[in-house]
């Protein structure tokens, strides 16, 4: 009997620094195991989870004509297509829907994934903004999960320094 170790879970976005991809495939090759590089739409709801993780999801928006889909974002994939390209790593995408600590926990969930990896804070007003009305999703996975969570760091600041969403 061959035994397949379980995956590792990322959390990808659009415009994310290349950084967390890159720390989560070097987690999956230490592991022997695939990477799986999930993106959240949390203007879009789930209505059905698929049995690889993926959701088939809907928009919140009452007037969008829009069909429902699992179609994970084209413009994302050849980004993480580029930042993986010669690493020894299997790798797969999934399109999540909704909160994106819950999807995420989710999938890790319905994989098994032996841990989710996420990028830390970004010290940006958007960001801020994002983070004051849903919470960050790191703390909420870290507080929610049974598996470890990995935060890779994108803008560390030496200790005794203000963190960026102190600042005034």
């Amino acid at each position: 009997m061959v035994r397949v170790p379980p995956p590792v879970v990322v959390g990808v976005t659009a415009g994310q620094p290349d950084a967390v991809v890159l720390a989560a495939s070097e987690f999956a090759a230490m592991f022997g195991a695939e990477l799986i590089c999930a993106s959240v739409d949390p203007s879009r709801y789930m209505l059905e989870e698929l049995p690889d993780g993926s959701m088939t999801s809907s928009s919140f928006d009452p007037d969008s004509l829009e069909q429902p889909t699992t179609v994970f974002d084209e413009g994302l994939r050849a980004q993480i297509e580029r930042v993986l390209a010669g690493r020894k790593v299997t790798w797969s995408t999934r399109a999540l829907a909704g909160d994106p600590a819950r999807a995420l926990g989710t999938l890790a969930g319905t994989v098994r994934a032996v841990m989710i990896i996420v990028g830390s804070r970004e010290p940006t007003i958007r960001h801020n903004l994002r983070t004051f009305f849903t919470g960050s999703v790191a703390v909420r996975l870290a507080h929610g999960q049974q598996r470890p969570v990995v935060i890779i760091p994108l803008n560390p600041v030496p200790f005794g320094t203000e963190l960026p969403w102190e600042k005034e």
